[in-house]
């Protein structure tokens, strides 16, 4: 049975990492998910990829189906995902190309489906999230970045925006009054998903780019970030590839 699920973001979704793969198909009671997933094996462990954007990023962040996504994961049997996505700094010290290992999400999405359920049949549920990213996941991405010399912040909050357009100087600044630490349009609500299903959920974030606060430096731009994180992109194979073996999956 697959256990653990990757979520590829925006060019991080490299089908090349699994073994043996097969797509399958799953239509689920939420409608379809962004793309077949991709199942096969990393290092022995069976592992189920989907690509959150659909497999030539056709799908803009608003409407990816994310309660479809995880659906189809949580069917195949995953009790854990991991996440990739790219991401704006809005700390200094979050330099291009470093990682951050998330620990806490700010949803700031307004058109987004946001729980599995749309009726309370059998009265209210109410899924606590504290701590939305689970932590054995997140020490097992901490350890292995360390391994192999990734450059990584231990921890982040993340604040997701709806998009598909980037912040104004305003809201960037205010994001960082908020205390986040870089900003994407995906985390939220997938994560949100995951821990209402029970899935256990980690997300490592890339840096791209500093969104527009920093005024000594020219504007986030599309261009801009697809060049980061092509140049990065194979440590995001290295690390998923490296932390999968780590998690402690029970029997």
């Amino acid at each position: 049975m697959v256990k653990v699920g990757i979520i590829g973001g925006s060019g991080l979704d490299d089908p090349d990492i699994l073994t043996d793969a097969e797509d399958r198909d799953i239509e689920t009671a939420y409608g379809k998910p962004s793309s077949p997933l991709k199942v096969g094996a990393v290092e022995g462990v069976a592992v189920a990829l989907i690509a959150r954007h659909g497999r030539n990023h056709t799908i803009p962040p608003t409407h990816v189906n994310n309660r479809a996504n995880i659906a189809a994961l949580r069917a195949v049997g995953c009790t854990h995902l991991l996440a990739t996505t790219a991401c704006g700094s809005l700390q200094l010290e979050i330099g291009r190309g470093d990682f951050v290992i998330l620990d806490q999400f700010i949803d700031f999405t307004r058109l987004r489906q946001v729980s599995f359920d749309d009726v309370f049949p059998d009265g209210g549920h109410h899924t606590p999230m504290p701590d939305p990213f689970d932590e054995g996941i997140r020490q097992a991405i901490i350890k292995t970045a360390a391994q192999f010399g990734i450059k990584h912040h231990t921890r982040g909050t993340v604040i997701t925006i709806e998009g598909n357009r980037f912040s104004t100087r305003a809201e960037s600044r205010m994001f960082r009054a908020w205390g986040a630490d870089v900003i994407n349009m995906s985390i939220a609500p997938e994560c949100i998903l995951a821990n209402e299903a029970g899935i256990r959920y980690g997300a490592v974030a890339m840096s791209t780019d500093y969104d527009c606060w920093k005024e000594d430096e020219a504007p986030v731009s599309w261009e801009e970030i697809l060049e980061v994180f092509k140049a990065n992109v194979g440590k995001v194979t290295q690390l998923l590839v490296n932390t999968i073996p780590k998690l402690d999956l029970g029997d």
